[in-house]
């Protein structure tokens, strides 16, 4: 995924693919391979034997039939009958020296286990929010792999990077066979269809498997796992008994796009101590759904975080009068995720947020319950002017 100016791609979060694969289900000896504790992830395991790592990744993307299989191996590995590249999609040797990226959201993995001049492709880079990766763009050692929604497939082989991780959601799965043809390493990402936000911040293990960090990205996320469990004990401990009415989403032709109850999204509001108005559909990411359906039951919402990317109430309200029908409209009481951007526009939300739970938790526990929270400034989120 690429996180793109359109609106839609904003406010959706799940999109259908059809993508056939005539590849059987890989089968690997596993007698030798240790599993690495993976705590809130559902989309990927890890295994290790002697220094080589097995990346499973076993939904790359929503209803997929098969899993992807990724072996990394260390400098002058020896191969076994168990470390074997036979049934791989792919065989990362490290030390991987330049790699490319499709999706802001893996950008921060790379400050994180600071390695960051490792980046040395990305299709729109305007869209990168991260300041140590603006001043490479700047210098030249980012190399533009496309504008709009689909990779320059010649830029990518051009490059010839280490490996690319590729996320599904977007239209750059066309590119993945050609990609393969050509010899470029492809790691399918998804971690957006996770049901936890830790567990799409866990995605970084596979990251760091890939740049040979493993153990630094599993002290990395248990710091942001720490602080995470820290920000939901306050409101645990809190005692409400009524919690807020949330609404969220916005219109999106004649549709309302809107988290599901298995998005990590609604967990975010839940554990913020939100009452998400429409936590009864099944789902895990955005779902279209009728602006009636959504007025009878997020009418009288206390809040509405999440309303896309306007930056006033006055433009809300010239995309769909019908806005001003809920109260927090007419409270003023709605939020949006623009808070935090690039010097070139990108929303720091879509970079820094899905690798940060943490933070955005605590910018949702700020919004709907103030008093837990006196001293935080929202980091991500901001309240909507009138103008």
């Amino acid at each position: 995924m690429r996180i793109y100016t359109n609106r839609l791609v904003l406010i959706c979060w799940v999109a259908v693919w059809l993508f056939a694969c005539d590849r059987k289900e890989q089968q690997h000896a596993t007698a030798d391979w240790q599993p690495i504790p993976v705590q809130f992830a559902e989309g990927f395991s890890i295994r290790t034997s002697n220094g080589a790592v097995w990346i499973e990744i076993h939904e790359a993307f929503p209803n997929a039939t098969r899993s992807y299989h990724y072996l990394v191996l260390p400098e002058q590995a020896i191969y076994t009958d168990s470390i074997s590249p036979k049934g791989f999609d792919a065989v990362i040797t490290l030390p991987s020296k330049q790699l490319a990226f499709t999706s802001t959201t893996h950008i921060p993995h790379l400050e994180l286990l600071d390695c960051s001049e490792l980046l040395a492709g990305f299709p729109n880079t305007h869209l990168i929010s991260s300041q140590p990766q603006r001043q490479r763009i700047e210098q030249g050692l980012v190399k533009e792999l496309g504008k709009g929604d689909l990779l320059n497939i010649e830029s990518v082989l051009d490059l010839s990077p280490d490996w690319i991780m590729v996320s599904t959601l977007g239209k750059d799965m066309a590119s993945l066979d050609i990609l393969s043809n050509a010899g470029i390493s492809v790691i399918l990402n998804g971690d957006y269809i996770e049901k936890h936000p830790l567990g799409v911040a866990e995605w970084i293990k596979v990251t760091g498997a890939l740049t040979g960090q493993l153990a630094e990205a599993t002290r990395q996320f248990e710091k942001i796992s720490d602080a995470y469990a820290q920000a939901e004990t306050l409101v645990i401990n809190s005692g409400i008994s009524v919690p807020p009415k949330v609404m969220s989403g916005v219109m999106y032709n004649d549709s309302w796009y809107a988290p599901g109850a298995e998005s990590w999204v609604s967990v975010l509001l839940d554990h913020a101590g939100g009452d998400y108005l429409l936590n009864e559909l099944e789902g895990k990411g955005s779902l279209p759904l009728s602006y009636e359906y959504v007025l009878d039951r997020a009418e009288k919402a206390d809040f509405w975080i999440g309303a896309a990317d306007y930056t006033s109430r006055k433009a809300l309200l010239a995309s769909d009068s019908r806005y001003q029908a809920f109260l927090p409209f007419q409270s003023g009481n709605i939020y949006t995720y623009t808070a935090g951007k690039g010097a070139t526009g990108g929303l720091l939300y879509f970079e820094l947020g899905y690798a940060r739970p943490d933070l955005v938790l605590r910018d949702l526990i700020k919004i709907i319950h103030p008093e837990l929270m006196p001293e935080h400034v929202l980091y991500f989120y901001e309240k909507l002017n009138e103008n």
